[in-house]
């Protein structure tokens, strides 16, 4: 099923980093108990390589791919900036071109109304 970016039940993935497996699954299973995710995926083993204030860092990281609707972005935004203990949180959305059918009715059905 093809959806419009200005559909709230769009399908939407959300990327972000953690600094370890157990805070990854500690925000996931509280981002799925609240409704704000149908799903996150946990991708441990990441190395970043990045500038922050000025230095070259190099850490290990933990990647979390969450997968919700476009209507739960501005909740789940706030509640990852307020649980995260980075000051400034991976946050990337990215849209999805085709979802099917039963995964999507299902995605909607794990999601809280609102």
């Amino acid at each position: 099923m093809t959806t419009t970016a200005s559909d709230p039940d769009a399908v939407v993935v959300v990327l972000t980093t953690v600094g370890s497996e157990a805070a990854g699954a500690a925000l996931a299973r509280q981002f799925v108990a609240e409704g704000l995710v149908a799903c996150v995926n946990l991708v441990p083993g990441l190395r970043s390589i990045y500038r922050w204030q000025g230095e070259i860092e190099d850490a290990a990281e933990c990647l979390l791919v969450m997968k919700t609707a476009r209507r739960q972005l501005d909740a789940l935004r706030a509640r990852l900036h307020e649980c995260h203990d980075y000051d400034t949180p991976e946050w990337l959305v990215l849209e999805t071109a085709e979802v099917s059918p039963a995964y999507r009715a299902w995605l909607l059905g794990q999601l809280a109304s609102q």
